[in-house]
């Protein structure tokens, strides 16, 4: 995350922590699994850019081990402190102002980061930088634009309002300098970034409990913002709400594409 006044999705704010954890049930089996492919081990040198929760940087410190070092960065580091103990370092750092945090590592990675980095262009030149030659970077990044409904199936009035809402929250994102369609791009950005073997591939649940938290989280911190902007009403998030805590709707997330390469 970079810091701005505009920023959306505070680490500070009570239901980041939930986010978080939805996140870490829906993506980590897929994150895992490519950090997995890349051999990650002990003594690797890694760098967790945006690591707002600790599962990431959990599961690299027990590859690296003892003689390994996994830096993690962030805006804001409060949902990360409790795991700042060797071989994790935590630092506070704004990947898309700041010079990388050092050189010479092994694996560089972030998730649903850029997105939401103005200088996501920066950012990504700085995460290279600081590979050494031959590392891995892999960046996993939403695609909202994509697939823009959190109910695909819309089939009556509770999936209709979920859409609606899910429109106000993109139009929100927008607001703030996200870029919508910013996952799809990887691939190609990665690829004109010099790097080698880079691959991609896509993740898209459709629904789930996680999918059903992650909302309601999302939705609770946001209330404010949808409102003054005029994009619904309190008793619009409420019944949303209502209708979420039923389990009645399929919820669905935005694809995360996946895409890694080798520096030279």
């Amino acid at each position: 995350m970079t810091r701005s006044d505009g920023y959306l999705l505070d680490n500070r704010q009570s239901e980041a922590g939930q986010r978080f954890d939805a996140f870490a049930t829906l993506f980590d089996p897929t994150t895992f699994r490519h950090l997995e492919g890349f051999g990650v081990g002990p003594g690797w040198r890694v760098w967790e850019v945006g690591v707002g929760g600790t599962s990431v940087v959990s599961w690299l410190a027990k590859k690296v081990g003892p003689t390994g070092k996994v830096l993690a960065t962030d805006i804001d580091t409060s949902q990360v402190a409790s795991a700042a103990r060797p071989p994790i370092e935590v630092r506070v750092h704004d990947v898309g102002v700041e010079e990388p945090p050092g050189e010479g590592f092994d694996l560089v990675h972030a998730r649903l980061v850029l997105v939401h980095v103005p200088d996501r262009e920066r950012a990504l030149h700085s995460m290279i930088a600081s590979l050494r030659s031959g590392g891995r970077l892999l960046i996993e990044d939403a695609d909202p634009a994509l697939q823009p409904l959190l109910c695909p199936d819309e089939h009556g009035p509770e999936q209709q309002l979920a859409n609606r809402l899910r429109h106000g929250f993109r139009e929100l994102l927008a607001a703030r300098g996200a870029d919508l369609s910013y996952g799809r791009r990887l691939p190609r950005l990665l690829r004109e970034a010099g790097l080698r073997r880079v691959e991609a591939d896509a993740y898209f649940p459709v629904t789930s409990p996680a999918c059903a938290a992650l909302e309601s989280a999302t939705v609770r911190q946001i209330r404010d913002q949808l409102v003054t902007a005029g994009l619904a009403t309190d008793e619009d998030i409420d019944c949303h709400l209502a209708n979420v805590a039923s389990g009645s709707m399929d919820l669905a997330t935005a694809p995360m594409i996946s895409a890694w390469g080798r520096k030279a």
